[in-house]
């Protein structure tokens, strides 16, 4: 986790929210200069902060109305940063809680260098990434839809269906298998909205598309070398990650992708995992379909699938799998190299045989026992 620790003049938390904000201003001696609660917009706010403008730092917790306060401090040359809601918990933390503590409390975490930082995502890129989150909204529905109207079939105890609902020429009299009346006319509001749907995301992927030609169109040639990412996934590695050089270490790109878990220890001692929310889900979610298709097309992976899982079981292979593709993509755009498949399972040849146990003390005395008793 990173932490804001430059240091300022003026020190501004804004606890943020649809309609109003509480702003609370500390100078470089942490004594309250300003503290109010005041109407969200523009004005009000560029009129409060006035006298203080000079070598100021505005800091608001991470929700979802702060796109309009980052343009508006970017367009002002007014330094801007956004804090993780998650790591923020000190707000959450007191016995009193109100607009005007939690204001106090950001611009106090800002002054002490305990700001836990969030990526403020730049406007431009993120209009399209949020559309594609849109267009991945729209595919869960259909899906929840098509599985209703497999549903219905097995609470009728109907034959099976036995099409893939998902293509348009296959829903063809699907309607008429169910009873007539009420039955009938649920199935048919369900296929009325997947063919609605069905319009929506085709006109959204054709404008994604579109888009990605003109803003970062080396990038996502880069993506799509990966055996099995296709235009979409291809799209939502690229918006999802933004910008590879906002992370150090391949390291950080790997927890912010939710690829590796987090382990909790004390004195020494392994307590468990935790903060599996902490991260990207989006992107968690684009390295394991992204590891999927790899197992589809790739016969190498699935030969790699099959050896992992001798020692492993079967759980574990997308995991770990979509982990190593996160590392060759860190690497790919860092060095601006396509996918190499050869040199992927060259470097992960210790995963491609079942990793065995180290004999302990006990193995090695059994072994012994059992050649005395041979002998």
């Amino acid at each position: 986790m990173r932490f804001y620790t430059c240091e300022h003049s003026f020190y501004c938390g804004i606890d943020l929210h649809a309609r109003t904000m509480h702003l609370c201003i500390l100078d470089h001696a942490g004594q309250v200069v300003f503290d109010d609660n005041l109407p969200t917009n523009p004005r009000a706010f560029l009129e409060a902060i006035t006298p203080y403008r000079q070598g100021i730092i505005v800091g608001a917790e991470c929700m979802f109305s702060w796109y309009w306060l980052a343009d508006l401090c970017h367009q002002q040359n007014i330094d801007f940063v956004l804090g993780h809601a998650l790591y923020m918990r000190l707000i959450h933390g007191g016995k009193g809680k109100n607009d005007r503590i939690d204001a106090g409390k950001i611009a106090r975490l800002l002054r002490t260098g305990g700001f836990p930082l969030a990526y403020a995502y730049p406007k431009g890129m993120r209009e399209t990434r949020d559309l594609l989150r849109r267009r991945s909204y729209l595919v869960r529905q259909r899906g929840s839809l098509l599985t209703h109207i497999q549903i219905v079939n097995s609470q009728y105890n109907l034959l099976p269906i036995g099409k893939e609902l998902r293509y348009e020429g296959k829903r063809t009299g699907i309607a008429e298998r169910f009873p007539e009346g009420a039955v009938r006319k649920n199935i048919a509001v369900d296929l009325h909205l997947i063919r609605q749907l069905d319009a929506l995301i085709d006109d959204l992927e054709e404008e994604l598309v579109r888009t990605v030609q003109v803003e970062d169109r080396v990038t996502f040639e880069l993506l799509r070398s990966i055996p099995g990412v296709g235009p979409i996934l291809g799209l939502t590695l690229l918006y999802e990650l933004h910008d590879w050089r906002r992370f150090a270490t391949v390291g950080q790109f790997l927890s912010y992708a939710r690829l590796v878990r987090c382990v909790h220890e004390s004195a020494g001692k392994k307590l468990g995992t935790g903060n599996s929310k902490i991260g990207n889900a989006h992107l968690r979610w684009a390295f394991a379909e992204a590891a999927c298709q790899m197992l589809r097309v790739s016969e190498r992976a699935r030969r790699w699938k099959e050896r992992y899982q001798q020692g492993h079981g079967k759980g574990k292979g997308v995991s770990v799998l979509a982990a190593r593709l996160g590392r060759a993509v860190y690497h790919m755009l860092r060095k601006g190299e396509e996918f190499d498949e050869a040199r992927f399972w060259n470097e992960n040849q210790r995963d491609a045989e079942p990793r065995s146990r180290p004999a302990s003390k006990h193995d090695k005395a059994k072994r012994v026992r059992r050649k005395v008793k041979c002998a």
